[in-house]
């Protein structure tokens, strides 16, 4: 299985193609595809057949995948986007660590 190197909640950048520059929250994570869902970024629109939620029916525009290397983690302290350094504690649990400004990033 292929590893992603964001998680779902991180906060990212989009550094290549037609939304970069765009910030926003990952919302999900496919690691077999390499591919991650951010919110407000890679908008497409959908045509949605009724149904009783949306009895409506219509054209709905929704977030599509885009792949993870055209992410990029921020630091939610020094507010930059930044690579990790992976630390393992005593316990031998595993942080994620700002390259930046050495703060543990959740």
């Amino acid at each position: 299985m292929a590893k992603v190197h964001v998680r779902k909640g991180d906060t990212v950048l989009v550094i290549t193609g037609k939304n970069a520059g765009k910030k926003g929250k990952v919302i999900a994570v496919e690691p077999a595809k390499s591919r991650v869902i951010v919110e407000g970024v890679n908008i497409v629109k959908r045509h949605q057949k009724a149904t009783p939620q949306m009895p409506q029916g219509g054209i709905v525009e929704k977030e599509a995948p885009i792949h993870s290397s055209n992410v990029m983690l921020v630091c939610g302290k020094c507010n930059k986007p930044t690579r990790i350094k992976k630390q393992i504690l005593e316990n031998g649990k595993k942080e994620r660590i700002c390259k930046h400004c050495g703060e543990v990033i959740s």
